[in-house]
């Protein structure tokens, strides 16, 4: 009976040009990879898929930190942080976030989590009590859902980036603890919330804000520090998630905020207590991570990261003007090129596969209904004749497609 249940669903996704595959890679991830395909035969791509956003993740430095790592610190941790797996390595890159963090968060500490999605899942959990009303955008990302579903609090969504039906939230809500819960870069639009006029509500309204910036860390704002410099913003209101497996190019993510916040989710934060810790080597690898990406190497990857976004919004969004396809306003290094129907992204991914590009189809629910998409992403790696070599197959397609 369950077999036949999922075989059922199964087909149902097959029909509506829902259903995921995976695709199997082998080389280093980096602008071009070795694809296994559907025939086991492999071949090699130019990848506009990856979150490795500044080209560090087949870092010669990085390999060689991590190696380094393990030879000092062993292969694992062994067990949770709060047992007996909290190392040296993690505590000296703790306290290197924190002071990252520093500008922008009074008396900051920092939480390294295995990942990203454990991260907002302790937040949103450890800090959402039956006393609290969690303000959620509309566009966060699936772990803030799943944290804000898993919370004890009231959830109110609010349309995205709508400031005035979330000012008018805020000020009907009667709990006497209020988060407002965003993305700081929307994963499938690119683009940024307007971070100072939440900052300017939550104060408001005495509230305070979590922000995700898994996208927008490491290429944002001064020396690659997210979405709070960008906007130049500091307040104890704030609550910061980053990832480390995007533009940091390894693996993890942690939560930088005032010292109280971070002791509370020391003591009940679930993903955090009651899971084996990261590596130590990773914790290692990722201390040389951050010094890339503040130091020369990291700004000049960021202009040329810059560089290529311009290159590609004016050929491309030139080229699309008055087409049904567009390319969403966004100035980050998510590019998305909204094209409508599942089948259509499916057949425009498999059309540059053929072409040697490699940007996967994005699809319900990840993005709603009827606004299937390819979502491009540009990385430090990339060349302008690779961004060249995209547009002329984009625009070849949209002409024939039209």
């Amino acid at each position: 009976m369950l077999l036949e249940h999922l075989q059922r669903q199964l087909a149902e996704r097959d029909a509506q040009s829902l259903r995921r595959r995976r695709r199997t890679t082998e080389t280093p991830c980096g602008r071009e990879q070795r694809v296994q395909g559907p025939d086991g035969t492999s071949r090699p791509m130019l990848a506009f898929c990856s979150n490795d956003y500044l080209g560090l993740a087949g870092h010669p430095a990085l390999a060689t930190a991590i190696a380094e790592g393990a030879a000092r610190h062993g292969a694992g941790s062994g067990a949770s942080h709060l047992i007996s797996g909290h190392g040296r390595a993690h505590a000296e890159l703790e306290d290197q976030l924190a002071d990252w963090m520093a500008p922008h968060l009074p008396e900051p500490r920092a939480l390294f989590f295995c990942t990203g999605y454990m991260a907002n899942l302790a937040v949103l959990t450890a800090l959402g009590d039956a006393q609290t009303t969690l303000f959620c955008e509309a566009l966060n990302h699936a772990s803030l859902i799943d944290g804000a579903r898993l919370a004890r609090a009231e959830v109110v969504k609010y349309p995205h980036c709508d400031l005035a039906t979330l000012a008018t939230q805020l000020a009907d809500c009667r709990s006497p603890l209020r988060l407002i819960v965003t993305d700081g870069v929307f994963s499938m639009d690119g683009d940024i919330a307007p971070l100072p006029e939440l900052l300017a509500l939550a104060e408001r309204h005495d509230a305070w804000i979590v922000v995700d910036d898994a996208h927008g860390f490491g290429v944002l704002g001064e020396r690659g520090r997210g979405c709070l410099s960008h906007f130049g913003l500091r307040s104890e209101r704030l609550i910061y998630m980053g990832t480390l497996g995007k533009a940091a190019g390894i693996a993890g993510a942690f939560v930088a905020a005032h010292r109280t916040v971070i002791d509370w989710l020391v003591q009940s934060a679930r993903t955090y207590i009651y899971t084996t810790a990261a590596p130590p080597a990773v914790a290692h690898a990722l201390s040389t991570s951050l010094r890339l990406i503040e130091g020369e190497e990291g700004e000049q990857r960021r202009r040329h990261l810059q560089a290529l976004i311009a290159l590609l919004r004016r050929r491309l969004g030139g080229a699309l003007a008055g087409h049904r396809w567009r390319l969403a306003e966004s100035l980050t290094a998510i590019q998305p090129l909204i094209v409508g129907s599942n089948e259509d992204a499916l057949a425009l991914s498999a059309r540059l596969e053929a072409q040697g590009l490699w940007v996967p189809a994005i699809r319900p629910p990840t993005v709603p209904a009827g606004t299937a998409r390819l979502r491009i992403t540009l990385s430090a790696d990339h060349r302008r004749e690779d961004v060249d070599r995209l547009v002329e197959v984009l625009v070849q397609a949209a002409e024939e497609l039209a």
